[in-house]
């Protein structure tokens, strides 16, 4: 199966939420829509889905045009973040509605709904109410829902946004067992890159409406094309600086520079930026690809496995994550360790240097 956006832009007035995009998923494995808060990804899923109609552009699915196919006609199942569910129905009449709808016997209803409940662990709680459940099980019961119809095309719309630490991480481990063996394509939104990298399979970065790329996503993590889709797949921001290469030597200011390293010896002397992700930054030294470089130290956050400090870098600030809990005077000027290994280099076009 294939869901394809051909030169599809969303305007509402005068206002483009989409901008022309061309987009081809297939179906295997998680396909994910990465971005913060209005960069476009519930746009998206509404398109997909048929609950809003593209400005102009054609969506096809499994080799068909389906731009103006209406949302009840075509074999979608979506979940929202909000746990969405008919409160006057048990955990059953809810999993069982969308095949009731279609008048489906009985008999395969009790099926369906049996199994399906099976594999989200909701069998002891058929006869509830959702009123009676914990913010997990109603939306494991939303899932459900979806899951039962056995859709062609299933859109999660930050489905676990609004669930606490522990439930979502328990979620987030069983969505991929959950779609393994259904024959479906699988959009999932979210706004945390770490999700995106738990999941797997494929990722499209948005920003502002465009899409920036999309391929694997632990390539686009290491190799992202541009400044753009670095920032979007890094949290805590990515930290990045204009720098100067020249011969040997990369220099960020009078006070920080670098060696080069072999692999970075093809590149021309001239001005580039580094990107450099917040946990390539430590407070302990490392590796031999390590470079100490000093910030005064603005803020710092501790969890209760990792340690972030703010500190200024000449007139920016960059933030450390390191492992582990290490005190660190608001202030004080101390040393980090920059593992240059890891640093991105974009050109003048802020694309990433192919080396």
């Amino acid at each position: 199966m294939s869901l394809e956006f051909k030169n599809i832009v969303k305007r509402v007035d005068s206002e483009t939420h989409i901008y022309a995009t061309d987009l081809k998923i297939e179906d295997g494995g998680f396909n994910i829509l990465l971005g913060t808060t209005l960069s476009g990804k519930t746009t998206l899923l509404h398109l997909m889905a048929g609950l809003d109609k593209p400005t102009s552009g054609e969506l096809w699915f499994n080799g068909k045009n389906v731009t103006g196919v209406p949302a009840q006609k075509r074999n979608v199942s979506m979940v929202h973040q909000q746990f969405i569910n008919y409160p006057n129905f048990t955990v059953f009449e809810n999993i069982a509605s969308p095949l009731r709808i279609s008048r489906m016997p009985s008999p395969e209803i009790n099926s369906r709904v049996q199994k399906v409940s099976e594999l989200l662990k909701l069998t002891p709680l058929l006869q509830r109410n959702p009123s009676e459940l914990s913010g997990g099980q109603q939306q494991r019961t939303a899932l459900a829902r979806a899951l039962v119809k056995d859709a062609d095309l299933v859109l999660l719309d930050e489905p676990l946004a609004n669930l606490d630490f522990k439930l979502r991480e328990e979620l987030r481990d069983e969505l991929p067992r959950i779609f393994g063996d259904r024959h479906c394509t699988v959009v999932y939104a979210t706004s945390e890159p770490s999700e995106a990298l738990l999941l797997g399979g494929h990722t499209a970065t948005l920003h502002e409406g465009r899409v920036t790329q999309f391929g694997e996503t632990s390539k686009i993590y290491r190799h992202p094309k541009d400044l753009q889709s670095a920032k979007v797949f890094s949290d805590p921001p990515i930290n990045s600086a204009k720098i100067e290469k020249q011969g040997g030597t990369f220099t960020l200011n009078e006070a920080i520079s670098w060696p080069v390293l072999e692999k970075h010896n093809t590149m021309r002397d001239g001005t580039y930026t580094v990107g450099i992700r917040p946990h390539h930054i430590s407070t302990l030294a490392g590796s031999e690809n390590m470079t100490s470089i000093k910030g005064k130290v603005v803020t710092t956050e501790f969890s209760g496995s990792e340690s972030t400090v703010h500190f200024g870098v000449g007139d920016q600030t960059w933030v450390s994550q390191s492992r582990g809990i290490h005190p660190i005077e608001i202030g004080a000027t101390t040393d980090f360790y920059l593992d240059i290994s890891r640093c991105l280099y974009f050109d003048t076009n802020n694309e990433l240097v192919s080396l």
